[in-house]
């Protein structure tokens, strides 16, 4: 009884089918149910920008709540870390987690403040994972990030040998990864990267900038093409 109304009720928050596993107990779902409920009791209380159906662990932190908006069924998970200063702020679709213990940071310099994150529709953000937004991040609708996985959308500069390189300043091209995209486990993701859609990065890789054209499979440091899709 309990996984038929629970399908029920996710499917209509996610707007498509959803079916629980009939080999979990009863008793499991009871305490995810509880843990749910306060999730979302704590994100009425946060009240940043949302659409409804925000729900928020006990232990995440959120700093500049004026500067995210999030559409409905958002979800943050336990350990998370944002910090949402910069100019265009942080902005989450419909359907997106934040995995366990991730980092959104845009702002590392109060002397500059950084461009924001843009995360669109159904987006799973994978536990562990850190995104350095300074220059702009976004990632489109229906992707997929393994744990993990880091963004640096910032670059040291560093031609002046007569200077130490932390005087030099920084430079930003911005990240970009497109529609229905799966980013594996430990990927390192520089400023600079287009990932167009369709794309799967390998578990490990290292994307430098540059564009990665659709529907590649991508690995290696440097990444490079090791097949197309279909």
């Amino acid at each position: 009884m309990i996984i038929k109304i629970l399908n029920t009720v996710v499917s209509r928050w996610k707007g498509n089918e959803y079916a629980i596993d009939e080999r979990v107990p009863s008793s499991y779902l009871l305490i995810l149910m509880i843990e749910r409920s306060f999730m979302l009791a704590r994100g009425k209380i946060r009240r940043f920008k949302n659409n409804g159906l925000l729900f928020v662990s006990s232990t995440a932190t959120i700093k500049a709540r004026s500067k995210i908006k999030a559409g409905r069924s958002v979800s943050i998970g336990r350990g998370a870390y944002i910090d949402a200063l910069s100019r265009n702020g942080v902005i989450f679709g419909n359907n997106v987690s934040v995995g366990t213990n991730t980092r959104i940071e845009v702002t590392g310099n109060l002397q500059y403040l950084g461009k924001g994150l843009v995360v669109g529709d159904n987006v799973a953000l994978g536990a562990d994972c850190f995104y350095g937004c300074a220059g702009g991040i976004e990632i489109g609708d229906d992707t997929i990030v393994g744990n993990f996985v880091s963004f640096h959308s910032e670059n040291h500069v560093a031609s002046d040998l007569s200077k130490p390189i932390r005087l030099q300043g920084v430079a930003h091209k911005g990240i970009k990864v497109g529609n229905n995209c799966w980013i594996g486990a430990k990927a390192t993701i520089l400023d600079g990267a287009i990932i167009e859609d369709g794309c799967i990065i390998a578990a490990g890789a290292v994307l430098k900038a540059g564009t990665y054209p659709a529907n590649g499979i991508y690995g290696g440091v440097p990444a490079a093409l090791i097949k197309q899709r279909g």
